[in-house]
């Protein structure tokens, strides 16, 4: 190949690649939200005098226990789909500790699938999560209370993973629940509820 038709190729293939996207990738909602709302009333409501004391989230732990798949491995898969669709993320297969005969569980057999998400993802869940998800729970009176584990971190369990819109409904074998652990940087659970309920989380009225 010349040198000229070579230069010319090199040309084509620039304007035939995508064009990049230009400036900083914008945050989630929920994240401004948080700096520019929470913050302030947080440090307000708990008398905190440095922005660095204002708890916030942490980590965000979705988890799917699937007994069944002792006798139906397909489960697992389904079950590892599901919490890809929903995190936007690869989850991780859990699997048993120890033997127990009276279930018929051996060791080190996939028994569920579990998902970490920080950061963007998880501001992004936890938005579609309060905005979305949690108003689609059939007979929803709002989240207990109770359900914080004395450091200001809270577990919330949900029955049906169809709840969450990126999940089709077509596609599911099984009706499974989920439990989402959210963590924060609270002390306490008082500060952990606090930072929470700013978020928009639906908790029963008292």
């Amino acid at each position: 190949m010349s040198k000229e038709a070579k230069q010319k190729k090199e040309s084509g293939d620039k304007k035939d690649a995508a064009p990049k996207a230009k400036g900083p990738v914008p945050k989630p909602r929920m994240r401004v939200k948080y700096e520019k709302d929470v913050v302030p009333s947080l440090m307000k409501r708990f008398g905190y005098k440095n922005v660095n004391q204002v708890p916030r989230l942490d980590k965000i732990v979705i988890n799917m226990g699937v007994g069944d798949a002792v006798s139906d491995a397909k489960l697992i898969d389904e079950a590892v789909n599901c919490l890809r669709d929903i995190s936007g993320q690869k989850p991780v297969v859990t699997r048993s500790k120890k033997a127990i005969s009276n279930f018929k569980l051996r060791e080190n057999i996939p028994i569920g699938a579990k998902v970490t998400l920080r950061g963007v993802r998880m501001w992004e869940f936890f938005d579609r999560l309060v905005a979305i998800t949690i108003p689609r729970i059939r007979d929803f009176r709002g989240l207990p209370r109770k359900s914080f584990d004395g450091f200001g971190n809270y577990t919330m369990g949900l029955k049906e993973q169809i709840v969450f819109l990126e999940v089709d409904r077509d596609k599911i074998a099984k009706i499974s629940g989920m439990d989402i652990c959210i963590n924060t940087t609270a002390s306490n659970n008082e500060e952990g509820f606090g930072l929470l309920e700013e978020l928009g989380m639906p908790f029963r009225k008292q």
